[in-house]
């Protein structure tokens, strides 16, 4: 017996999947044999509208067949589930796509592949027995199949939620979140089965929809929203620790059963894609993930301890909120020419470099390493793997689609503008990621302007560490054209980009930022030099101060203090991952703003003060900027 029916019957096509044995799990012969029926169809003047259903009261389609992605897998062949869940995702944008509507029957099990083939449809039916799932950071991969995407889009932190837990949707649930569109009866299916295909047209099944069953998870929205709002997955753990309610007591049961390198790259994942419409964007996020899993991810491990040997006790890589961000970047980092496209291949960016110091040096060779080809200029002479070295700034920037800067400061951004601009062609972009004042950002974006060129300021946080392993999170200014042009090479050399708006306001963004950065940490360093004279242990401190109101970047992923928290330069003798120089120049820009516009701002003053002192006066020259902690060690009041 087929495992997939494929027939057209009156006005409709109709695919209805066969393997009810298997819960219809998804093999790659059914994943081709439906793409190739819609292909086939959407030109067929008879066939107006798609029903796509399956065999049985249990599942509708609990997901991918991965008895051949683990087998190819353990013999190192990844390829072939590179090639599978290539074809899969291309089908999922292919109904998301789809010109004619296509209405999806979800009866019992959705999940995994399942959604892929279910929950892109442009009219989705869900019934009593309807369980929706993204279950696969359980299994060591990431909700696939364009699932990021609508968990991304669901209310109320309800993606993260869900995609962390993976729980089951009930069909109230599954209509909230944004799995679902209409509740129907089961009894009432067949029927309008019949009706659908018989007239042909999408409006006759209004007639069958009947008010949902309220949404179970209702009840938790509050809860949810407190909970799933932090940044990363640590972030998350540690809300739910500090509930000892039922609901998060379990959900953070549920957490530490899946892998953390999945949940930690999920987290991420919704995090970008959230306002976004463009499933193939998410899609192809999603492969830079899967086509890695089986190798560097735990995927293979996943399998082996639900499904083979299934003993239930996966040895994930990592702790579960212990996921260093540059190897969540690694997974989610763009694949070059294995990228997934979908109706056009993409081609490789000429992009000038200028500025190969300790942060622009990594980031133009990840560039390279990407598949751009990159042409450098350094008045030191300095280079960076698989970029070509040009013997001038202009030379670096002539052809180029879009050139780099990374500069020391504004009258430097300013000189070098005024000799690349000129050879610049129209509609090419000058991206400084430089991080200088505000009025120099705006000065270069006006010449930029007037040449006919594109011009976005987007100075970075993430330090060095950040740039070399592709970490770094970009505050943009500049047009929407333009950062649409560059986001591509954003989610290469970072893991955020956030659009500030207007030429000139992603330096605002950042000295605004770290003036409440440099000032946290001076607060943070005198909190535990405070403790260590009360007699208060430091990692007591910590365990108290970073899961309650004194929470804060500084505390918990950056603590000054050695051996406590998570790894950071206090552990490496405050050797610099941001030098504390760099930070007295960033408070400097923003004093220098705040006058200019009238601002008050006496916390940012005393913080630039106090760094002026330990740079200047004392020994913080060339040390990291959380090396405030021995200063207030060491001083005491007057």
């Amino acid at each position: 017996m087929s495992d997939i029916l494929i027939r057209a019957a009156g006005q409709a096509g109709h695919i209805t999947l066969n393997r009810p044995s298997a819960l219809n799990a998804l093999t790659y012969d059914m994943v081709r044999a439906i793409n190739e029926a819609l292909s086939t169809w959407a030109y067929a003047d008879a066939v107006k509208l798609i029903v796509i259903d399956a065999v049985g009261e249990k599942a509708f389609c609990a997901g991918g067949d991965i008895a051949d992605l683990y087998s190819t897998g353990r013999a190192g062949d990844f390829a072939y589930g590179q090639g599978f869940w290539r074809d899969e995702y291309r089908l999922n944008a292919r109904i998301a796509n789809y010109a004619k509507p296509i209405v999806t029957f979800l009866q019992g099990f959705t999940m995994g592949g399942g959604v892929g083939i279910g929950c892109h449809a442009s009219d989705r039916i869900v019934c009593e027995s309807s369980q929706i799932a993204m279950p696969e950071c359980g299994i060591g991969l990431i909700p696939d199949v364009g699932g990021s995407m609508l968990l991304a889009h669901a209310p109320a932190r309800l993606g993260e939620y869900f995609g962390l837990t993976c729980a089951r949707m009930s069909a109230g649930d599954a209509i909230l979140t944004g799995f679902a569109d209409h509740f129907v009866q089961a009894k009432s299916w067949d029927a309008l089965k019949a009706e659908l295909m018989q007239s042909g047209d999408i409006e006759a099944a209004k007639t069958f929809y009947t008010a949902p069953p309220e949404a179970n998870i209702s009840a938790h929205l509050e809860s949810i929203s407190r909970h799933f709002c932090g940044e990363s997955l640590g972030d998350i753990c540690m809300n739910l620790r500090t509930d000892t309610s039922d609901f998060a007591v379990q959900s953070l049961k549920k957490i530490t059963r899946n892998s953390p390198l999945s949940m930690a790259s999920a987290v991420e994942m919704i995090h970008r894609l959230r306002g976004m419409q463009d499933l193939e964007r998410a899609l192809e996020l999603e492969y830079r993930y899967t086509a890695r899993a089986m190798e560097h991810g735990d995927f293979l491990e996943g399998i082996r301890a639900a499904i083979i040997d299934k003993d239930r006790s996966p040895k994930w890589k990592h702790a579960l909120d212990k996921v260093p961000p540059v190897d969540v970047s690694f997974m989610l980092r763009p694949l070059g020419k294995d990228k997934l496209t979908f109706e056009q291949e993409s081609t490789a960016m000429q992009i000038g470099f200028i500025g190969l110091g300790n942060m622009g040096a990594p980031m133009a060779a990840n560039l390279a390493t990407a598949g751009h080809n990159v042409r450098s200029f350094d008045v030191a002479g300095t280079t960076a793997n698989g970029v070509t070295a040009a013997p001038s700034a202009v030379e670096a920037a002539t052809g180029a689609d879009v050139v780099v800067t990374m500069l020391p400061d504004g009258a430097i951004l300013r000189s070098v503008a005024d000799e690349v601009i000129p050879a610049m062609h129209a509609g090419a972009v000058l991206l400084d990621c430089s991080t200088v004042d505000v009025e120099s950002a705006r000065d270069v974006a006006v010449l930029c302007e007037s040449a006919g060129v594109l011009a976005l300021d987007a100075p970075v946080s993430g330090g060095i560490g950040g740039a070399s392993g592709g970490t770094l999170t970009f505050m943009v200014g500049g047009t929407d054209e333009a950062y649409t042009k560059v986001l591509p090479l954003f989610e290469i050399m970072g893991q955020k980009s956030v659009h500030c708006g207007a030429s000139g306001n992603g330096q605002a963004a950042k000295i605004c930022n770290n003036m409440i950065l440099g000032a946290t940490m001076i607060a943070t360093c005198e909190s535990f030099a405070l403790a260590d004279k009360l007699g208060l242990d430091r990692q007591k401190m910590f365990d108290v101060v970073s899961t309650s109101s004194g929470y804060s970047w500084s505390m918990n992923a950056y603590c000054p203090a050695p051996g406590v928290g998570p790894t950071s330069p206090a552990d490496n003798d405050y050797q610099p991952g941001f030098a504390a120089e760099l930070m007295l120049k960033d408070l400097r820009l923003s004093q220098e703003a705040a006058i200019a516009v009238k601002a008050d701002t006496p916390m940012g003053a005393m913080a630039q003060a106090l760094y002026a002192q330990f740079v200047e006066d004392e020994d913080g020259l060339g040390k990291d900027f959380s090396a405030m902690l021995p200063k207030f060690e060491q001083s005491e009041r007057p």
